[in-house]
């Protein structure tokens, strides 16, 4: 366990940081993932690419054909066809373009939306505002002790909008039967696999899932990235989101004929140089043994509960992946992060952009440590004496 650590650790700068003289312990991956070299090298590179789709001289076709390369490329991470693949800016701008599109053409008066506890703002905003709009009726899933979802389905339920990973609970939603019992009544699903996509194999054809969204930054991708795969005879039937060029075939004075999908969800000038970072991000990933990073992840999780608990944390629900989010009772969690980042650690202090799970738990905000390939005993060795620190200095 733990052989390629180092190897893999050296791909990544941010990590030679020293932080108030302490070596950094990067414990906040569920927020951001630091970015590797080969991703910084590829989002420079694309600096002297020029307008993708846009000309027909050398430095504009190079720039069409990385995008149609990191298409294929991210598509695949997904098991997906690369038409059924719109770039977006994110896990948020993915949500928001499905609830704008598709849910305004299908989600009417007494229809229900099903999200749950444990969201994101991000997969709960957007279906607020569309029943709101629509007259359709928003249901939270609640969530058990454990940080697991219980979801009863309706023939009134239109659409099933679910996290894959938690951000806050780090429980792993059983995404395909769930489909499975949503098809059955012919509901759609939506899955922000935001937290997924760095820890988890992810193909949407075995999960069965109707929309997958996530961001690139949850991967070690630029910030300002990610992606919204749809099955494409869904793609096809919605209508645009935003317009401007690039997604039109034909403008006059009286309207206008829109491109296929994935180009007409794709307005304006795209992040040429974030698109290509992602790409690099997925490759880096690909190259992994992930057997490997998923043992190592897995003995780091481990051990950060342990840990927590040492501390007289309160951890909230039962964790299976990735993230640990706890309560130390007596000290606020901005407190906690504060004082661990004086000892070289990053965390992530708040309610994490869920608001609701918190509640559901008794606690209006958490500190959360979360890991990711380049994580090691060390990071939760440096926790340990920071939570000491916090009841040294504290009291």
């Amino acid at each position: 366990m733990f052989a390629n650590l180092a190897a893999r650790r050296r791909a990544f700068p941010a990590l030679d940081t020293r932080v108030h003289g302490h070596r950094l312990a990067y414990l906040d991956a569920a927020a951001t993932g630091l970015q590797p070299r080969a991703v910084i090298d590829a989002v420079a590179g694309a600096a002297h690419l020029g307008n993708p789709g846009r000309g027909v001289h050398a430095l504009a076709e190079a720039a069409t054909q990385a995008i149609d390369d990191a298409r294929a490329t991210v598509a695949a991470l997904l098991g997906g066809r690369r038409d059924d693949l719109v770039f977006t800016s994110g896990t948020t701008a993915a949500i928001n373009l499905v609830a704008d599109t598709w849910g305004r053409a299908n989600v009417g008066p007494g229809d229900v939306v099903i999200a749950s506890e444990l969201e994101h703002h991000s997969n709960l905003l957007p279906w607020q505002r569309l029943c709101a709009e629509r007259g359709a009726h928003l249901e939270l899933a609640r969530v058990d002790d454990e940080g697991h979802v219980d979801v009863a389905l309706t023939d009134r339920v239109k659409l099933v909008a679910i996290a894959h990973v938690s951000n806050v609970v780090g429980t792993i939603a059983p995404v395909r039967a769930l489909c499975a019992r949503a098809h059955a009544i012919g509901a759609r699903v939506l899955v922000d696999g935001a937290q997924a996509v760095a820890h988890l194999a992810v193909d949407v054809g075995a999960l069965d899932c109707d929309f997958y969204a996530f961001s690139g930054h949850k991967l070690h991708g630029p910030t300002g990235t990610g992606v919204l795969w749809a099955r494409g005879e869904l793609l096809a039937a919605m209508p645009p989101w935003q317009l401007g060029g690039g997604m039109v075939t034909h403008v006059d004075t009286h309207g206008a004929r829109f491109r296929e999908p994935p180009a007409r969800f794709e307005a304006g000038t795209p992040n040429t140089a974030g698109i290509v970072g992602l790409a690099a991000a997925v490759r880096f990933v690909r190259d992994l043994d992930r057997a490997e990073v998923a043992a190592d992840e897995a003995a780091v999780h481990a051990a950060l509960v342990d840990t927590v608990r040492a501390a007289g944390g309160t951890i909230l629900g039962r964790p299976e992946l990735a993230v640990v989010a706890f309560d130390l009772p007596g000290f606020h969690p901005h407190d906690i992060a504060t004082i661990a980042d004086g000892e070289g650690v990053a965390l992530r202090s708040g309610h994490h952009c869920a608001e609701p799970i918190h509640r559901r738990f008794g606690v209006g905000a958490s500190t959360r440590a979360s890991v990711a390939c380049y994580s090691g005993l060390d990071d939760v060795a440096q926790l340990a004496r920071a939570l000491a620190k916090v009841r040294e200095v504290l009291g």
